[in-house]
C-alpha cells in the first residue's frame, strides 16, 4: 500500500504563485521505483486532466495549458513530488491530485484545492 498526501493549495490572485507537495509513505514500497508519477486536476464541473508528470529519471511531459508556468519535480530521497505553479490564472482552479501506479495498483491523493481568483 501507498498512501500520498498532497498540501500547499489555497487561494491565490491571478499572476500569483503556489507550490504543491506530494508525500509519498507506506510499507514495503520504494519511492524510486514508481517509474512515472504525475500532477492532474479536476477543474468544477469538468473531467479530472493530466497536468505534468515525471519519470524516475527526471524527464517530465506538461499539459500545454501549462507550459511554461508550471515547474514538476521529484525527490526521490525525500519520498516527494512537487508542483511549483507561477503565472497563476484562473482557468487553474481546481483540485490537485497526486497520482503513483505502481505494479498493478494506481494510487491517488485526496487532492489540494488551489482557487485563482481576484
Amino acid at each position: 500500500q501507498v498512501q500520498l498526501v498532497e498540501s500547499g493549495g489555497g487561494s491565490v490572485q491571478p499572476g500569483g504563485s503556489l507550490r504543491l507537495s506530494c508525500a509519498a509513505s507506506g510499507s514495503f514500497f520504494r519511492f524510486i521505483n514508481i517509474n512515472v508519477m504525475g500532477w492532474y486536476r479536476q477543474p468544477p464541473g469538468k473531467q479530472r486532466e493530466l497536468v505534468a508528470d515525471i519519470s524516475k529519471a527526471g524527464s517530465t511531459n506538461y499539459a500545454d495549458s501549462v507550459k511554461g508556468r508550471f515547474t514538476i519535480s521529484r525527490d526521490n530521497a525525500k519520498n516527494t513530488m512537487y508542483l511549483q505553479m507561477d503565472s497563476l490564472k484562473p482557468d487553474d482552479t481546481a483540485i490537485y491530485y497526486c497520482n503513483a501506479p505502481l505494479g498493478r495498483s494506481d494510487y491517488w491523493g485526496k487532492g489540494t484545492l488551489v482557487t485563482v481568483s481576484s
